[in-house]
C-alpha cells in the first residue's frame, strides 16, 4: 500500500511503526474471509482491509477520529484472526492498537460511553473492586430486565456464585513435590483470580506435582490487556511495568525457567511487552528478557514432556476451544488438543474454530449485540460435536461460552491436572 507521510510525522516513533504496517499491505482482502464482525455484518468498513484504509485516512492527515472510524474501530475484536491468514505478514495488532490510542487522544465519546470504559478501566484490574462489583451484580441479576442499556447486559453476565479469594494467589513460593525440574512464575492475573479460582490452583498443583517450583511474587498484577485496547496506552504500560519489576526481581534472585501464564489474553499481551517498550530506555532490555520467558501453560508443560505423568480418570468427550488469543495471537494451536489427547481424552475440534466466541476481553460488555450473535455462532458449532466437556485456555472464553453452554466448561490445565491425581475439576463434579 502507498502512504503519503510527512518526514514530521514519521518522526513519531508510534506512527512510523504504524507507516511501516501499513506499507505492507496489499488490498488482497484474505483478511476478509476470516473476520467476524465483516461475516456477521457483510460491511467492508467492518472487515481489517476496510478498518486499514480507515486508518490510513485518519493518520496520515492528522484528522481527529470521527464517530464513524470509532465505531468500525470499536466494533473490531481484536481476535487477530486476520493476521493468521495474511499472506503479507501485515502486523493488523499494532496498527489498530496504534489506531486505538490515536482515537483516544483526539475523539471525545459520548458521556454514557466514557463512563463505562473508565469503569471497565478501574474495576476489571482490581481484583478487590472487582469481586465487590460481582457480588452487587449478583444480587442485581433478578432484576436486569428492568436495567437500562449495557447495564443490563452487565448485570446478567454476572456469576450464580461469587468465589472467596484464594490462598494460591498470595505471593509465595510453592516447592517441588518431587526431584527439581524447575522453576517459573505463574501470572495469576486479575479478572481470573476473581472469576474461577479453580485454574491457578489446578495449575500450581500440577506443576509442583511434576517437579517444578512456583513462585507468585509480590507486585505483579494485571497484563495491561484490559486498557490497551482501549487506547490507554500511559495506564497499560504502567501496569506492564509494575509486572517486569516483580518478574525481574526473581529473574535476578533465584532466576527462572518460564513466567507460566494460564489466561491467553495476558498471554498475548506479555509476550508484546518488548514491542510496548521498545522505545524506552529504562524498560527495553527488561522487557524483551520478560517476553522471551513467556509461555503459556500448555507450551511449557510440552516441554516437560508429561505424557507419561498423566492417564485420563474417566473417558469424556471434550471438545476443544480454541481461544483466538492463543491460536492468532500466540500461535499455539495444536499444543492444547495434543496434550488432551495423550492423557486420553477423546478431543474434537469444531466448525468455524477460527471465529471468535464474542468475549474479546471487555468486547462483551462493549458490543453485546455482536459478542452474542458470535456465542450463539460458536456454541451452535460446538453443540454439533456431542460435547461432554467444553475445555479452553481463556477464562473470558470460559465465561462468554459458560454463560450459555449446557455442558461445564473448564480450562485445559483443569483436565490435565485431574488426569495427574489431582481432583476432579469443580465444574465437572456439578454435572
Amino acid at each position: 500500500m502507498q502512504t503519503n507521510f510527512s518526514i514530521q510525522q514519521l518522526a513519531d516513533p508510534g506512527m512510523k511503526e504504524a507507516e511501516s504496517i501499513l506499507r505492507k499491505c496489499v488490498h488482497c482482502g484474505f483478511c476478509t474471509a476470516t473476520c467476524p464482525t465483516y461475516t456477521l455484518l457483510g460491511d467492508e468498513l467492518d472487515s481489517p482491509r476496510g478498518r486499514i484504509y480507515q486508518i490510513k485516512d485518519m493518520l496520515e492527515n492528522e484528522r481527529p477520529a470521527s464517530p464513524q472510524i470509532t465505531k468500525h474501530i470499536d466494533r473490531c475484536l481484536s481476535c487477530l484472526s486476520c493476521m493468521t491468514t495474511c499472506p503479507s505478514g501485515v502486523h493488523y495488532m499494532h496498527l489498530v492498537d496504534h489506531a486505538r490510542s490515536y482515537i483516544e487522544q483526539t475523539h471525545t465519546r459520548p458521556l454514557p460511553e466514557r463512563m463505562l470504559r473508565q469503569i471497565l478501566k478501574i474495576v476489571l484490574p482490581n481484583p478487590g473492586l472487582f469481586r465487590i462489583a460481582l457480588i452487587g451484580a449478583f444480587f442485581a441479576k433478578p432484576f436486569a430486565n428492568l436495567m437500562p442499556g449495557r447495564l443490563k447486559g452487565l448485570v446478567k453476565m454476572a456469576p450464580n456464585r461469587i468465589l472467596p479469594p484464594s490462598q494460591y494467589d498470595k505471593p509465595q513460593s510453592f516447592k517441588a513435590e518431587k526431584k527439581k525440574r524447575g522453576r517459573v512464575v505463574l501470572m495469576n492475573g486479575c479478572a481470573q483470580k476473581v472469576l474461577n479460582t479453580d485454574i491457578n490452583e489446578a495449575t500450581i498443583r500440577l506443576l509442583t506435582r511434576l517437579g517444578v517450583e512456583v513462585v507468585v511474587p509480590k507486585g505483579a498484577g494485571c497484563c495491561g490487556a484490559l486498557v490497551h485496547h482501549m487506547g490507554d496506552e500511559d495506564k497499560s504500560h504502567h501496569q506492564a511495568a509494575a509486572n517486569i519489576n516483580a518478574w525481574m526481581n526473581e529473574i535476578n534472585g533465584e532466576g527462572l525457567d518460564a513466567i507460566v501464564i494460564n489466561a491467553s489474553g495476558c498471554g498475548t499481551t506479555v509476550k508484546d511487552y518488548g514491542f510496548m517498550f521498545r522505545n524506552d530506555e529504562k524498560y527495553a532490555e527488561k522487557a524483551t528478557k520478560v517476553s522471551e520467558l513467556a509461555k503459556d501453560i500448555t507450551e511449557y508443560l510440552a516441554e516437560l514432556d508429561i505424557a507419561e505423568d498423566v492417564k485420563a480418570p474417566e473417558e469424556l468427550r471434550v471438545t476443544y476451544h480454541s481461544a483466538c488469543s492463543l491460536q492468532h495471537g500466540q500461535k499455539v494451536t495444536s499444543t492444547p488438543k495434543t496434550l488432551l489427547e495423550q492423557a486420553g481424552f477423546k478431543v474434537a475440534t469444531p466448525n468455524e474454530s477460527h471465529l471468535c466466541c464474542g468475549s474479546a476481553g471487555t468486547y462483551n460488555l462493549m458490543q453485546p449485540e455482536i459478542a452474542n450473535q458470535l456465542k450463539d455462532r460458536k456454541l451452535k458449532n460446538i453443540q454439533a460435536t456431542e460435547p461432554q466437556v467444553i475445555a479452553a485456555g481463556n477464562i473470558g472464553c470460559m465465561t462468554q461460552i459458560g454463560s450459555a453452554a449446557n455442558v461445564p466448561v473448564v480450562h485445559t490445565v483443569e483436565l490435565l491436572d485431574w488426569a495427574n491425581g489431582g481432583p476432579k475439576p469443580p465444574a465437572l463434579s456439578k454435572h
